[in-house]
């Protein structure tokens, strides 16, 4: 009887190493899924008022943001700008630039504070969704904020929040406890 339970217990535990083995690791250790990009971004109302925005996407090579230039519906104040950027920036990515915010992220609010801090609140999939790894999260959060910083003079730094709370991080990496400003070192030339 003893010995059966021992022969039991080793085949139990086999199989469960086996099935650790088969199903989670190579999920963990599975390349960086990225979003390539889209052809075409879906179009904007008709006659409706635009303005010309630089949005970042992360570069083939996955090293670094590239900007690009696309139409954004044009509002009336600062706030309302900063979303109508952060919506078209969560759209895909113009081919052949990869996305480097998690699909299903979106815009729960953002509004802006006297001296220039935009508090931008996401959904919780930015952080739930996220591939994970030091540089993939560093050019989620600056794809963010430099997109805010860069066509916004108004906005100097951005507060990131997650499902309407102050975070620490997106993925363990990168310190959202406080206000970012503009990181322009990630920014690399378009490829010709």
């Amino acid at each position: 009887m003893k010995r059966t339970l021992v022969v039991l217990g080793i085949l139990v535990g086999a199989g469960a190493l086996g099935w650790i083995l088969f199903a989670w690791v190579p999920a963990l250790v599975a390349p960086r899924q990225a979003t390539r990009g889209a052809t075409t971004a879906p179009d904007l109302p008709a006659g409706a008022r635009t303005i010309r925005a630089t949005l970042y996407y992360g570069n083939e090579g996955g090293d670094g943001l590239v900007g690009v230039e696309r139409e954004v519906l044009q509002a009336d104040d600062t706030a309302e700008q900063a979303r109508n950027i952060l919506e078209r920036q969560l759209e895909a990515a113009p081919a052949p630039l990869l996305q480097v915010v998690p699909d299903a992220t979106r815009v729960r609010t953002v509004f802006v504070i006297s001296g220039g801090t935009a508090y931008v609140d996401l959904t919780g999939e930015v952080s739930s969704a996220h591939s994970g790894g030091s540089l993939d999260e560093l050019l989620t959060v600056y794809a963010i904020v430099d997109a805010l910083t860069v066509n916004l003079p108004s906005i100097t730094s951005v507060q990131i929040l997650i499902d309407g709370k102050e975070v620490d991080t997106l993925a363990g990496h990168v310190d959202l406890r406080r206000p970012l400003p503009a990181n322009r070192t990630l920014i690399r030339p378009p490829a010709s």
